[in-house]
């Protein structure tokens, strides 16, 4: 397993974490989750075009 798909699926559970369907993470609304989307989008386009 190398270093980038570990930070994958690191990110994907983060993801999962900070959706607002969680009974803690409601009051912060949809901003941590489009947050840690974004770097995940970020980290699958540097992935598939080989830069990482």
């Amino acid at each position: 397993m190398t270093l980038s798909t570990l930070l994958i699926a690191i990110l994907i559970l983060m993801l999962l974490g900070v959706l607002p369907t969680w009974s803690y993470s409601r009051p912060w609304g949809y901003g941590p989750a489009g947050i840690v989307g974004t770097v995940l989008v970020i980290m699958a386009i540097l992935l598939l075009g080989g830069w990482l």
